[in-house]
Protein backbone atom coordinates (compact mmCIF):
# COMPACT_ATOMS: atom_id res chain seq x y z
CA UNK A 1 0.00 0.00 0.00
CA UNK A 2 1.28 3.10 -1.04
CA UNK A 3 0.80 6.67 0.17
CA UNK A 4 2.16 9.80 -0.96
CA UNK A 5 3.74 12.44 1.67
CA UNK A 6 3.63 15.97 1.26
CA UNK A 7 5.41 18.56 3.79
CA UNK A 8 3.42 21.85 1.87
CA UNK A 9 3.64 25.23 2.07
CA UNK A 10 7.02 25.58 -0.24
CA UNK A 11 6.59 27.27 -3.72
CA UNK A 12 7.56 25.78 -6.95
CA UNK A 13 10.44 27.04 -9.77
CA UNK A 14 11.37 25.76 -12.91
CA UNK A 15 10.79 24.45 -16.33
CA UNK A 16 8.93 20.87 -17.61
CA UNK A 17 8.70 18.87 -20.16
CA UNK A 18 4.62 17.80 -20.56
CA UNK A 19 4.49 14.04 -21.73
CA UNK A 20 2.77 12.89 -24.57
CA UNK A 21 -1.27 12.95 -24.12
CA UNK A 22 -3.36 10.07 -22.29
CA UNK A 23 -6.29 10.58 -23.97
CA UNK A 24 -4.81 10.99 -27.51
CA UNK A 25 -2.25 8.02 -27.22
CA UNK A 26 -5.43 5.50 -25.90
CA UNK A 27 -7.91 5.77 -29.19
CA UNK A 28 -4.40 6.13 -31.52
CA UNK A 29 -2.62 2.82 -29.59
CA UNK A 30 -6.31 0.87 -30.83
CA UNK A 31 -6.60 2.66 -33.64
CA UNK A 32 -3.51 0.88 -34.83
CA UNK A 33 -5.14 -2.08 -35.23
CA UNK A 34 -6.59 -1.10 -38.50
CA UNK A 35 -3.27 -1.58 -39.97
CA UNK A 36 -3.09 -4.37 -42.03
CA UNK A 37 0.38 -3.31 -43.87
CA UNK A 38 3.28 -2.36 -42.31
CA UNK A 39 4.09 -1.12 -38.65
CA UNK A 40 2.93 2.09 -36.20
CA UNK A 41 5.59 4.01 -35.25
CA UNK A 42 4.89 6.34 -32.15
CA UNK A 43 6.52 9.26 -30.55
CA UNK A 44 6.01 10.55 -27.12
CA UNK A 45 4.07 7.86 -26.05
CA UNK A 46 3.64 8.58 -21.74
CA UNK A 47 4.20 5.38 -19.75
CA UNK A 48 1.04 5.53 -17.47
CA UNK A 49 -0.92 2.54 -16.11
CA UNK A 50 -3.42 2.95 -18.39
CA UNK A 51 -1.01 3.24 -21.50
CA UNK A 52 -0.19 -0.41 -19.69
CA UNK A 53 -2.97 -1.91 -19.85
CA UNK A 54 -4.07 -0.91 -23.27
CA UNK A 55 -1.15 -2.25 -24.50
CA UNK A 56 -1.96 -5.90 -22.73
CA UNK A 57 -5.65 -5.36 -24.48
CA UNK A 58 -3.47 -5.17 -28.07
CA UNK A 59 -0.98 -7.84 -27.04
CA UNK A 60 -4.14 -10.52 -26.06
CA UNK A 61 -5.49 -9.40 -29.84
CA UNK A 62 -2.56 -10.64 -31.60
CA UNK A 63 -0.16 -6.98 -31.72
CA UNK A 64 3.14 -6.94 -31.39
CA UNK A 65 4.48 -3.85 -29.34
CA UNK A 66 8.25 -3.04 -28.73
CA UNK A 67 8.66 -0.41 -26.48
CA UNK A 68 11.33 2.56 -26.46
CA UNK A 69 11.76 6.13 -26.93
CA UNK A 70 9.42 4.99 -29.89
CA UNK A 71 6.96 2.42 -29.65
CA UNK A 72 6.64 -0.04 -32.53
CA UNK A 73 3.25 -1.85 -33.25
CA UNK A 74 2.66 -4.50 -35.62
CA UNK A 75 -1.11 -5.43 -36.16
CA UNK A 76 -0.47 -7.45 -39.27
CA UNK A 77 -1.69 -10.60 -37.67
CA UNK A 78 -4.19 -10.46 -35.43
CA UNK A 79 -5.28 -13.56 -33.67
CA UNK A 80 -8.55 -12.57 -31.47
CA UNK A 81 -11.69 -10.26 -31.54
CA UNK A 82 -12.12 -10.93 -27.83
CA UNK A 83 -10.15 -9.33 -25.17
CA UNK A 84 -10.03 -10.73 -21.43
CA UNK A 85 -12.93 -9.60 -19.32
CA UNK A 86 -10.14 -8.26 -16.87
CA UNK A 87 -8.71 -5.84 -19.15
CA UNK A 88 -11.65 -4.29 -20.68
CA UNK A 89 -13.21 -4.29 -17.17
CA UNK A 90 -9.59 -1.53 -16.23
CA UNK A 91 -10.50 0.76 -18.09
CA UNK A 92 -13.16 2.69 -20.07
CA UNK A 93 -10.49 3.62 -23.09
CA UNK A 94 -10.01 -0.09 -23.68
CA UNK A 95 -13.47 -0.01 -25.38
CA UNK A 96 -11.93 2.18 -28.08
CA UNK A 97 -10.82 -1.47 -29.50
CA UNK A 98 -14.74 -2.43 -30.88
CA UNK A 99 -14.82 0.00 -34.28
CA UNK A 100 -11.61 -1.36 -35.64
CA UNK A 101 -11.69 -4.51 -34.41
CA UNK A 102 -15.20 -4.38 -36.50
CA UNK A 103 -14.18 -2.89 -39.32
CA UNK A 104 -11.16 -4.74 -39.87
CA UNK A 105 -11.81 -8.17 -39.17
CA UNK A 106 -16.16 -8.07 -39.57
CA UNK A 107 -16.91 -9.05 -35.80
CA UNK A 108 -16.34 -8.22 -32.01
CA UNK A 109 -16.85 -9.96 -28.78
CA UNK A 110 -16.07 -7.24 -25.28
CA UNK A 111 -17.37 -6.39 -21.87
CA UNK A 112 -18.65 -3.15 -20.34
CA UNK A 113 -15.95 -0.93 -20.03
CA UNK A 114 -15.00 -0.14 -16.41
CA UNK A 115 -12.55 3.23 -15.76
CA UNK A 116 -12.89 6.39 -12.81
CA UNK A 117 -16.16 5.92 -11.05
CA UNK A 118 -16.87 9.59 -11.70
CA UNK A 119 -20.57 9.38 -13.04
CA UNK A 120 -22.25 7.92 -15.82
CA UNK A 121 -20.67 7.27 -19.07
CA UNK A 122 -22.95 4.85 -21.25
CA UNK A 123 -21.55 3.48 -24.49
CA UNK A 124 -25.49 3.84 -26.40
CA UNK A 125 -23.73 6.71 -28.78
CA UNK A 126 -21.37 4.46 -29.83
CA UNK A 127 -23.24 1.43 -30.23
CA UNK A 128 -26.08 3.85 -32.02
CA UNK A 129 -22.83 4.56 -34.46
CA UNK A 130 -22.23 0.92 -35.15
CA UNK A 131 -25.69 0.09 -35.95
CA UNK A 132 -26.19 3.25 -38.32
CA UNK A 133 -23.27 1.96 -40.29
CA UNK A 134 -24.64 -1.76 -40.44
CA UNK A 135 -23.46 -3.60 -37.61
CA UNK A 136 -25.97 -6.16 -35.81
CA UNK A 137 -25.17 -5.78 -31.71
CA UNK A 138 -26.29 -8.69 -29.23
CA UNK A 139 -25.76 -8.60 -25.34
CA UNK A 140 -25.48 -11.80 -23.32
CA UNK A 141 -24.08 -11.89 -19.68
CA UNK A 142 -22.19 -8.77 -19.65
CA UNK A 143 -20.80 -8.52 -23.13
CA UNK A 144 -21.54 -7.15 -26.09
CA UNK A 145 -21.18 -8.36 -29.59
CA UNK A 146 -21.44 -6.67 -32.62
CA UNK A 147 -21.21 -8.21 -36.15
CA UNK A 148 -20.89 -7.02 -40.11
CA UNK A 149 -19.05 -8.47 -43.27
CA UNK A 150 -18.75 -5.03 -44.44
CA UNK A 151 -19.91 -1.72 -42.91
CA UNK A 152 -21.48 1.05 -45.03
CA UNK A 153 -21.13 5.06 -45.19
CA UNK A 154 -24.23 6.81 -43.63
CA UNK A 155 -24.99 10.15 -41.57
CA UNK A 156 -24.95 9.63 -37.47
CA UNK A 157 -26.07 12.61 -35.17
CA UNK A 158 -24.74 12.30 -31.78
CA UNK A 159 -27.02 12.89 -29.20
CA UNK A 160 -24.12 14.46 -27.01
CA UNK A 161 -20.63 14.87 -28.53
CA UNK A 162 -18.90 12.04 -27.25
CA UNK A 163 -15.76 12.02 -27.43
CA UNK A 164 -15.49 8.07 -27.03
CA UNK A 165 -18.14 7.67 -29.75
CA UNK A 166 -16.74 10.15 -32.36
CA UNK A 167 -13.23 8.09 -32.18
CA UNK A 168 -14.97 4.88 -32.00
CA UNK A 169 -16.96 5.64 -34.89
CA UNK A 170 -14.62 7.31 -36.95
CA UNK A 171 -12.41 4.46 -36.64
CA UNK A 172 -14.88 2.44 -37.86
CA UNK A 173 -15.98 4.44 -40.50
CA UNK A 174 -12.93 4.37 -42.20
CA UNK A 175 -12.90 1.37 -43.63
CA UNK A 176 -16.79 1.36 -44.59
CA UNK A 177 -17.64 1.43 -47.79
CA UNK A 178 -18.67 5.12 -49.08
CA UNK A 179 -19.09 8.03 -46.91
CA UNK A 180 -20.06 8.47 -43.11
CA UNK A 181 -21.02 11.69 -41.38
CA UNK A 182 -20.62 12.37 -38.09
CA UNK A 183 -22.70 15.33 -36.76
CA UNK A 184 -22.03 16.97 -33.42
CA UNK A 185 -18.95 15.33 -32.98
CA UNK A 186 -16.74 16.05 -30.46
CA UNK A 187 -14.15 18.73 -31.36
CA UNK A 188 -11.37 18.02 -28.79
CA UNK A 189 -7.55 18.10 -29.87
CA UNK A 190 -7.14 14.60 -29.30
CA UNK A 191 -9.84 13.79 -31.50
CA UNK A 192 -7.97 15.95 -33.71
CA UNK A 193 -4.77 14.16 -32.96
CA UNK A 194 -6.73 10.79 -34.06
CA UNK A 195 -7.35 11.87 -37.34
CA UNK A 196 -4.14 12.59 -38.13
CA UNK A 197 -2.83 9.53 -37.07
CA UNK A 198 -5.36 7.97 -39.29
CA UNK A 199 -5.01 10.02 -42.26
CA UNK A 200 -1.10 9.03 -41.88
CA UNK A 201 -2.80 5.42 -42.19
CA UNK A 202 -4.11 6.05 -45.41
CA UNK A 203 -7.75 7.11 -43.92
CA UNK A 204 -9.68 10.55 -45.80
CA UNK A 205 -10.84 12.42 -43.09
CA UNK A 206 -12.28 15.96 -42.91
CA UNK A 207 -13.56 18.25 -40.32
CA UNK A 208 -11.45 16.55 -37.22
CA UNK A 209 -11.83 19.29 -34.80
CA UNK A 210 -14.94 20.61 -35.83
CA UNK A 211 -18.76 19.70 -34.91
CA UNK A 212 -18.94 17.80 -38.31
CA UNK A 213 -16.71 14.77 -39.42
CA UNK A 214 -16.55 13.35 -43.57
CA UNK A 215 -14.48 10.15 -43.62
CA UNK A 216 -14.34 8.31 -47.05
CA UNK A 217 -13.70 4.68 -46.38
CA UNK A 218 -10.86 3.10 -48.26
CA UNK A 219 -10.31 -0.18 -48.75
CA UNK A 220 -7.26 -0.77 -46.57
CA UNK A 221 -4.47 0.91 -43.74
CA UNK A 222 -1.06 0.55 -43.22
CA UNK A 223 1.34 1.54 -40.72
CA UNK A 224 2.42 5.49 -39.68
CA UNK A 225 4.56 7.11 -38.01
CA UNK A 226 2.97 9.37 -35.17
CA UNK A 227 4.35 12.01 -32.17
CA UNK A 228 1.50 12.03 -29.43
CA UNK A 229 0.19 15.35 -29.29
CA UNK A 230 0.95 16.70 -25.66
CA UNK A 231 -0.83 16.70 -22.40
CA UNK A 232 -3.03 19.50 -22.08
CA UNK A 233 -3.94 18.09 -18.71
CA UNK A 234 -0.54 17.28 -17.23
CA UNK A 235 0.03 20.78 -18.56
CA UNK A 236 -2.97 22.73 -17.11
CA UNK A 237 -2.09 20.59 -13.36
CA UNK A 238 0.96 22.15 -13.65
CA UNK A 239 0.16 25.66 -14.12
CA UNK A 240 -2.22 25.02 -11.32
CA UNK A 241 0.78 24.01 -8.79
CA UNK A 242 2.94 26.84 -9.76
CA UNK A 243 -0.19 28.91 -9.15
CA UNK A 244 -1.51 27.66 -6.02
CA UNK A 245 2.29 27.48 -4.57
CA UNK A 246 2.44 31.47 -5.38
CA UNK A 247 5.79 30.09 -7.47
CA UNK A 248 7.19 30.72 -10.60
CA UNK A 249 7.74 27.79 -13.60
CA UNK A 250 7.85 27.33 -17.62
CA UNK A 251 5.81 24.70 -19.14
CA UNK A 252 7.52 23.31 -22.57
CA UNK A 253 5.64 21.63 -25.30
CA UNK A 254 2.58 22.38 -24.51
CA UNK A 255 0.31 24.16 -27.28
CA UNK A 256 -1.62 26.67 -25.33
CA UNK A 257 -4.69 26.92 -27.92
CA UNK A 258 -5.69 23.74 -26.40
CA UNK A 259 -5.61 25.40 -22.67
CA UNK A 260 -7.63 28.86 -24.14
CA UNK A 261 -10.17 28.62 -20.91
CA UNK A 262 -7.73 27.38 -18.47
CA UNK A 263 -5.39 30.19 -19.62
CA UNK A 264 -8.51 32.56 -19.14
CA UNK A 265 -9.89 31.58 -15.62
CA UNK A 266 -6.09 31.99 -14.16
CA UNK A 267 -5.54 35.11 -15.63
CA UNK A 268 -8.71 36.27 -14.06
CA UNK A 269 -8.09 34.88 -10.73
CA UNK A 270 -4.54 37.44 -10.93
CA UNK A 271 -2.37 34.61 -11.72
CA UNK A 272 0.52 35.95 -14.66
CA UNK A 273 0.56 33.90 -17.77
CA UNK A 274 2.32 33.77 -20.95
CA UNK A 275 1.95 32.16 -23.95
CA UNK A 276 5.60 31.96 -24.96
CA UNK A 277 6.84 30.37 -28.69
CA UNK A 278 8.44 27.25 -26.72
CA UNK A 279 5.55 26.81 -23.63
CA UNK A 280 3.53 28.78 -21.17
CA UNK A 281 5.25 31.24 -18.37
CA UNK A 282 3.25 31.08 -14.71
CA UNK A 283 3.65 33.86 -11.77
CA UNK A 284 1.76 33.28 -9.13
CA UNK A 285 0.43 36.00 -6.75
CA UNK A 286 -0.59 35.87 -3.36
CA UNK A 287 -4.08 38.04 -4.32
CA UNK A 288 -5.83 35.24 -6.16
CA UNK A 289 -9.22 36.66 -7.00
CA UNK A 290 -12.48 34.67 -6.82
CA UNK A 291 -13.96 33.28 -10.10
CA UNK A 292 -17.46 31.21 -11.00
CA UNK A 293 -16.20 28.24 -13.90
CA UNK A 294 -18.68 25.85 -15.78
CA UNK A 295 -17.30 22.82 -17.63
CA UNK A 296 -18.23 22.07 -20.84
CA UNK A 297 -17.17 20.09 -24.23
CA UNK A 298 -14.27 21.58 -25.82
CA UNK A 299 -13.58 24.14 -26.74
CA UNK A 300 -14.86 25.33 -23.02
CA UNK A 301 -13.53 24.64 -19.73
CA UNK A 302 -12.49 21.16 -19.26
CA UNK A 303 -14.25 18.59 -17.11
CA UNK A 304 -10.84 17.00 -16.24
CA UNK A 305 -9.26 20.55 -14.66
CA UNK A 306 -12.38 21.11 -12.49
CA UNK A 307 -11.04 19.08 -9.68
CA UNK A 308 -7.26 21.14 -9.95
CA UNK A 309 -9.37 24.20 -9.63
CA UNK A 310 -11.10 23.56 -7.09
CA UNK A 311 -7.76 23.00 -5.06
CA UNK A 312 -6.74 26.60 -6.26
CA UNK A 313 -10.38 28.71 -5.34
CA UNK A 314 -9.54 27.78 -1.37
CA UNK A 315 -6.70 30.47 -2.23
CA UNK A 316 -8.92 33.29 -3.84
CA UNK A 317 -10.13 35.71 -1.18
CA UNK A 318 -14.08 35.65 -1.67
CA UNK A 319 -16.50 33.22 -3.10
CA UNK A 320 -16.16 30.65 -6.23
CA UNK A 321 -19.05 29.03 -8.19
CA UNK A 322 -17.79 25.92 -10.13
CA UNK A 323 -20.63 23.88 -12.13
CA UNK A 324 -19.88 20.49 -13.44
CA UNK A 325 -22.37 19.82 -16.18
CA UNK A 326 -20.24 16.69 -17.76
CA UNK A 327 -20.63 14.29 -15.41
CA UNK A 328 -22.95 14.30 -12.26
CA UNK A 329 -20.90 12.64 -9.77
CA UNK A 330 -17.32 14.20 -10.31
CA UNK A 331 -17.38 16.17 -6.61
CA UNK A 332 -15.90 12.96 -4.71
CA UNK A 333 -12.91 14.91 -4.12
CA UNK A 334 -15.02 17.52 -2.00
CA UNK A 335 -14.84 15.80 0.74
CA UNK A 336 -10.88 14.81 1.08
CA UNK A 337 -10.79 18.55 0.74
CA UNK A 338 -13.12 19.70 3.38
CA UNK A 339 -11.23 17.40 5.58
CA UNK A 340 -8.06 19.75 5.04
CA UNK A 341 -10.11 22.44 5.66
CA UNK A 342 -11.54 23.61 2.82
CA UNK A 343 -14.49 25.91 2.82
CA UNK A 344 -16.79 23.72 0.30
CA UNK A 345 -20.83 23.46 -0.34
CA UNK A 346 -22.27 21.46 -3.08
CA UNK A 347 -26.09 21.74 -4.28
CA UNK A 348 -26.24 19.01 -7.25
CA UNK A 349 -24.16 19.80 -10.26
CA UNK A 350 -22.98 23.13 -8.16
CA UNK A 351 -20.24 23.76 -5.63
CA UNK A 352 -20.03 26.99 -3.74
CA UNK A 353 -15.98 27.54 -2.81
CA UNK A 354 -15.00 30.14 -0.12
CA UNK A 355 -11.55 31.23 0.58
CA UNK A 356 -10.07 28.44 3.18
CA UNK A 357 -7.22 28.07 5.19
CA UNK A 358 -5.84 24.16 4.28
CA UNK A 359 -3.94 22.64 6.92
CA UNK A 360 -2.69 18.33 5.96
CA UNK A 361 -4.95 15.19 6.31
CA UNK A 362 -4.89 11.79 5.54
CA UNK A 363 -7.00 11.65 2.72
CA UNK A 364 -7.84 9.41 -0.14
CA UNK A 365 -7.45 9.61 -4.47
CA UNK A 366 -11.18 9.00 -5.21
CA UNK A 367 -10.31 9.20 -8.96
CA UNK A 368 -7.43 10.34 -11.37
CA UNK A 369 -8.04 14.42 -10.99
CA UNK A 370 -9.57 14.06 -7.66
CA UNK A 371 -5.98 13.16 -6.80
CA UNK A 372 -4.38 15.40 -8.38
CA UNK A 373 -6.99 17.81 -6.61
CA UNK A 374 -5.29 16.33 -3.43
CA UNK A 375 -1.66 16.89 -3.91
CA UNK A 376 -2.28 20.53 -5.23
CA UNK A 377 -3.82 21.33 -1.94
CA UNK A 378 -1.29 19.46 0.15
CA UNK A 379 1.58 21.40 -1.87
CA UNK A 380 -0.59 24.25 -0.76
CA UNK A 381 -1.71 23.04 3.24
CA UNK A 382 0.30 24.06 6.09
CA UNK A 383 1.49 20.71 7.86
CA UNK A 384 1.90 17.17 6.47
CA UNK A 385 -0.87 15.56 3.64
CA UNK A 386 -0.45 12.06 3.17
CA UNK A 387 -2.40 10.65 0.32
CA UNK A 388 -3.78 6.83 -0.23
CA UNK A 389 -5.72 5.52 -3.82
CA UNK A 390 -2.45 6.46 -5.64
CA UNK A 391 -3.24 3.83 -8.67
CA UNK A 392 -5.55 6.50 -9.83
CA UNK A 393 -3.39 9.16 -9.84
CA UNK A 394 -0.50 6.70 -11.92
CA UNK A 395 -3.24 6.76 -14.58
CA UNK A 396 -2.97 9.83 -16.17
CA UNK A 397 0.59 11.53 -14.92
CA UNK A 398 3.97 9.56 -15.16
CA UNK A 399 5.89 9.78 -11.90
CA UNK A 400 4.56 13.16 -10.47
CA UNK A 401 6.08 13.27 -6.99
CA UNK A 402 9.72 13.42 -8.98
CA UNK A 403 8.54 16.31 -10.91
CA UNK A 404 7.15 18.16 -8.15
CA UNK A 405 10.03 17.33 -5.94
CA UNK A 406 13.05 18.79 -8.68
CA UNK A 407 10.32 22.04 -8.86
CA UNK A 408 11.29 22.23 -4.65
CA UNK A 409 7.87 20.56 -3.38
CA UNK A 410 9.12 18.11 -0.34
CA UNK A 411 7.28 15.09 -1.14
CA UNK A 412 8.23 11.10 -1.33
CA UNK A 413 5.60 8.28 -2.51
CA UNK A 414 6.41 5.43 0.62
CA UNK A 415 5.43 1.83 0.66
CA UNK A 416 3.34 0.81 4.21
CA UNK A 417 2.81 -2.71 5.16
CA UNK A 418 -0.81 -3.74 4.69
CA UNK A 419 -2.60 -1.74 7.87
CA UNK A 420 -3.46 -3.98 11.09
CA UNK A 421 -5.59 -3.94 14.08
CA UNK A 422 -6.59 -0.34 14.03
CA UNK A 423 -6.33 0.18 9.94
CA UNK A 424 -3.34 2.44 11.09
CA UNK A 425 -0.24 2.52 8.53
CA UNK A 426 2.69 0.70 9.87
CA UNK A 427 5.30 2.92 9.34
CA UNK A 428 8.33 1.17 9.97
CA UNK A 429 8.31 -0.13 5.91
CA UNK A 430 9.51 2.70 3.83
CA UNK A 431 10.47 2.30 0.28
CA UNK A 432 10.68 5.32 -2.28
CA UNK A 433 12.32 4.48 -5.54
CA UNK A 434 12.33 8.23 -7.57
CA UNK A 435 11.74 7.94 -10.90
CA UNK A 436 14.10 10.02 -13.61
CA UNK A 437 13.21 14.10 -13.62
CA UNK A 438 11.71 15.70 -16.12
CA UNK A 439 12.17 19.23 -15.00
CA UNK A 440 15.22 21.01 -14.85
CA UNK A 441 16.53 22.82 -11.82
CA UNK A 442 16.66 26.18 -13.23
CA UNK A 443 13.81 28.06 -15.28
CA UNK A 444 14.20 29.40 -18.36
Amino acid sequence: MERLIIHGGKPLYGTIRVHGAKNAVLPIMAASLLAEEGVSMLDEVPYLQDVKTMKEVLLSLGVKIEEGDRWVLDSRELTSVEAPYELIGQMRASFLVMGPLLARMGKVKLSFPGGCAIGNRPIDQHLKGFEALGAKIRYEQGYIEAECPKLIGTSIYLDIPSVGATENIMMAACLARGETVIENAAEEPEITDLANFLNGMGAKIRGAGTDTIRIEGVSHLHGTVHTVIPDRIEAGTYMVAFAITEGEGFIEGVIAAHLTPVIAKLREMGVYVSEEERGIHVVGTQKLKPVDIKTLPYPGFPTDMQAQFMALLTKAAGTSVLTETIFENRFMHVPELVRMGAKIRTDGRTAIVEKSELVGAMVQATDLRAGAALILAGLAATGTTEIGQLHHIDRGYVSIESTLKSLGAEIERKSWSEPEGDGSPQRGHHLFIPAPSIARATLK
